[in-house]
């Protein structure tokens, strides 16, 4: 791909050939992001289903953390690395009351968490009540209670969002995941659950609009990954020999992930229209992480599918003797749910979640925009680029 660089006194352009339509990228100046708000699920969550419904057990956190931090994870998430990127500590949870610091923006993403409302409870389904208009509402007050209580002075300020943060902040959003696969838990078809993508989308759309309105303007969007390559579905629900692909991921469900993903990248598109002073980055994680599963020995891991920390089968995973899960023996407490001697050689963590390797790998190759539509780095995602 040849690069042609147009220098002008105003500002600098860069011509991606070989791209159908071409793209015109403004190579602007790095953003200051102050904050980040992130919305999502236990892609994202830095502890709000632990807060509320119980800490997240060891092994977690056990390679970055040394002891459990609320993420569903042996170490950092991509979110982590974001904020690390920007200089900024890691997200405390909106949930979180104990030794929280708001002052850099706030994570409202809890693990479990769907786009749309589930009829069902945490215990009964496993999909968190926090839904995504649920963590609006939790923004929404946030942002609204935060500058009054601010006001207060002496600690509060120091812990609290400055008003302008909020029109500066980085607002990055990674949910829908737990919406398919509730769907085929509850034993819909293919064609159900395909039916109501279209219904996420619209909800997702609204929830983004109603951020703009409360000054966000930069968004960065994650779609979803490859759900049929995740123990949790494949050991679940069975599919046909001739629908499982070489890296031995169950394609229908795939299929399923990459329809969510097309129309939540035309609703991007559509929002750019709608909302004219936002800047609003889509994120292709799922080539990546389908990528890495598929390629998994050529960058440096052992486990493709396979968890690290869990117990049996043919994946290491059994739902019902989870990742750090104990029983007890003649009288002795035993943990069964064991990690594997090195989770950087692992891109799964647990059946569900990614191992921390797998996330910073991720990391790299999204922060500098190659999977990006418009293809502009992490660092410049609050500049509106031209409408192509």
């Amino acid at each position: 791909m040849g690069l042609h660089v147009l220098v002008s006194v105003i500002s600098t352009f860069v011509i991606l050939e070989g791209l159908a339509p071409p793209l015109l990228v403004l190579a602007s100046a790095p953003c200051h992001f102050p904050a980040i708000f992130n919305f999502g699920d236990s892609n994202s969550d830095t502890g709000g289903l632990s807060a509320v419904f119980g800490q997240a057990p060891p092994p977690d956190g056990e390679t970055y953390f040394h002891s459990p931090a609320g993420r569903y994870c042996d170490g950092r998430l991509i979110v982590d690395f974001m904020a690390e990127s920007f200089g900024l500590p890691h997200l405390s949870a909106y949930l979180d009351s104990v030794g929280s610091n708001f002052s850099h923006g706030a994570n409202f993403a809890t693990a479990g968490s769907t786009i749309r409302p589930q009829n069902t409870t945490l215990r009964q389904s496993g999909f968190s009540p926090i839904s995504l208009d649920v963590q609006w509402n939790e923004f929404y007050d946030f942002h609204r209670r935060s500058q009054i209580v601010r006001c207060r002075g002496g600690v509060y300020e120091k812990l609290l969002p400055k008003a302008e943060d909020f029109s500066k902040a980085l607002y990055a959003f990674d949910i829908g995941q737990n919406d398919i696969t509730s769907g085929y838990f509850s034993n819909m078809s293919d064609s159900q659950v395909k039916a109501f993508i279209p219904d996420l989308i619209s909800q997702f759309k609204d929830i983004v609009t109603w951020v703009y309105g409360q000054g966000g303007r930069s968004f960065w969007i994650h779609n979803t990954g490859p759900v049929g390559c995740l123990a949790y579905v494949l050991d679940r629900i069975p599919v046909l020999a001739a629908e499982v692909d070489r890296a031995g991921c169950a394609t229908p469900f795939n299929e399923v992930a990459e329809l969510f993903n097309r129309q939540l990248k035309d609703v991007v598109v559509q929002l750019r229209k709608e909302l004219p002073e936002a800047a609003l980055t889509y994120v292709d994680v799922y080539s990546l992480k389908y990528n890495l599963i598929t390629h998994a020995r050529k960058y440096g891991f052992k486990e493709s599918i396979r968890a690290c920390c869990g117990h049996g089968g043919k994946y290491n995973y059994n739902r019902n003797i989870g990742c750090g899960a104990k029983r007890t023996v003649d009288g002795k407490e035993v943990m069964l749910g064991k990690p594997c001697k090195d989770p950087s050689k692992a891109i799964v963590w647990d059946g569900v979640h990614y191992t921390q390797a797998a996330n910073k790998w991720i990391f790299d190759q999204i922060v500098n925009g190659a999977f990006s539509d418009p293809p502009i780095p992490l660092n410049r995602a609050c500049h509106r680029q031209p409408a192509h």
